[in-house]
């Protein structure tokens, strides 16, 4: 059984489906240009004519993919839910300041002196 922080399922799991559904949606199409060096070109060219689909499909689709792993990553993580329990029990519960964090607090940022 898994359970998620619950500030997390609404929004991160929709916006999640929202990013991977998007395209479903009829959108405007606007244009990325980039400057790569001809190795990393042919590299990209190569690898599209592997999977049968064009430079352009090929990239957005892999730019695509990466995006939204790097949003999950950021957004969503998932516990048995024991793990879950104390998680959620460690939030819940910090512990008291010790007198290192007492001395850090009382300390001026470098920024301000």
């Amino acid at each position: 059984m898994s359970k998620r922080h619950p500030s997390s399922p609404g929004s991160s799991r929709h916006s999640a489906v929202a990013v991977a559904e998007r395209s479903t949606v009829s959108e405007t199409k606007g244009s990325i240009n980039l400057r790569i060096e001809d190795t990393t070109r042919q590299l990209i060219d190569d690898a599209a004519a592997i999977l049968g689909k064009t430079r352009t499909e090929f990239m957005i689709e892999t730019a695509r993919t990466q995006a939204i792993d790097v949003l999950l990553d950021q957004r969503l993580f998932v516990l048995e839910a024991e793990r879950y329990d104390a998680f959620m029990h460690a939030l819940d519960n910090p512990p008291a300041p010790g007198p290192k964090l007492r001395s850090l607090l009382r300390r001026m940022p470098a920024w301000k002196r």
